[in-house]
């Protein structure tokens, strides 16, 4: 499981030595100009950034914020590392800490997800009702899923790898097998599954069942942290109340950015992906009630870490405290 990582590391350091060396540029109206590079292709999942940039909030703040969706073959660390966006989002609780393995300059400034959104489905049925009641049988999982949750699921389920059976995105073999077992996206299987098939799959959320990660990290060079500590913090709090007006205000002003920037999606999507977020609390839920949306804790990152360096993800002696820090958001 080294290999994945190490292969990740050699990639982002053959760019260190050009990473985040840009200087920060100023708009004609005096604002700060930020590029924000999203993971995926402009969603719901991505809501509150494009929320707040429909509602003026981080001009507000003093910023020119310019957000460039995602897609195949996006790689965000490696985007940043080359300095081709200044600020970008991390999908997961991994990819902080393999930018620090690789020695990448950059840190992740706020959770924008309490909960990372993987879930693993079933059919309707009565002999799997947990995730423990998966263990032996088999589970359609991506390769790259083999070195991110499934180390979990066997450290804290015993699955075992010979439970594994690929999984290519391609929803066909679930929906021809009543007894399949399949990864997926909260907002995203679950609601094409229903639709093709007319039958509500099974779904269990993984953070429900104590995965620890984060996801939808905003990343932010060192240099910006600390040259610029001032912009970092105006896009922190403008995308704080932008994720707050998504969810519980009118989402139209950021919908219309999303469906401008991805016109594959439809309203009926976005809105059922809304509506899951705020069910199972995927922004707002855990350390957000004490905190405030985008909390991040120094307790919860070392319960990840410890997690996945004991099972061989990483060298146990990495600083992880490196790849986040908790000076920008809400005490």
């Amino acid at each position: 499981m080294k290999i994945f990582f190490r292969l990740i590391s050699f990639a982002l350091l053959s760019l260190v030595a050009v990473s985040c060396g840009e200087k920060t540029e100023t708009s004609p109206e005096g604002l700060t100009e930020i590029s924000f590079a999203t993971d995926w292709k402009a969603q719901a999942e991505q809501g509150g950034f494009y929320q707040a940039l429909a509602l003026g909030l981080y001009e507000e703040k003093g910023l020119k914020v310019t957000i460039r969706q995602g897609g195949p073959g996006v790689n965000i660390p490696q985007m940043m590392a080359a300095g081709a966006v200044d600020f970008g989002m991390g999908s997961n609780s991994f990819v902080p800490l393999n930018m620090v393995a690789a020695g990448v300059p950059a840190k992740a400034v706020m959770a924008a997800f309490q909960k990372d959104p993987q879930v693993l489905i079933t059919h309707p049925r009565t002999d799997v009702t947990s995730l423990a009641d998966m263990k032996g049988k088999p589970i359609m999982v991506s390769d790259a899923t083999i070195s991110a949750f499934w180390v979990w699921l066997k450290a804290k389920y015993d699955f075992t790898d010979d439970q594994i059976r690929k999984y290519t995105f391609n929803l066909a073999p679930f929906l021809a097998d009543p007894a399949a077992i399949q990864q997926g996206y909260l907002s995203s299987e679950p609601y094409t599954i229903a639709k093709e098939s007319g039958v509500s799959p099974q779904v269990f959320l993984l953070a429900d069942y104590g995965f620890p990660g984060y996801a939808a990290f905003v990343m932010v060079p060192d240099r910006w942290i600390e040259e610029k500590p001032e912009a970092v913090q105006a896009f922190v709090d403008a995308t704080i109340e932008g994720w707050r007006s998504y969810l519980y205000d009118d989402p139209t002003p950021g919908n219309r950015l999303i469906l401008a920037d991805n016109p594959e999606l439809t309203p009926d999507i976005l809105a059922q992906a809304i509506e899951k977020m705020k069910t199972y609390g995927i922004v707002d839920s855990g350390d957000t009630e004490a905190l405030g949306i985008g909390a991040m804790t120094d307790e919860r990152w070392k319960t990840f870490f410890d997690v996945m360096s004991e099972n061989g993800i990483y060298d146990p002696e990495l600083d992880y405290t490196k790849a986040y820090t908790l000076q920008f958001l809400p005490q």
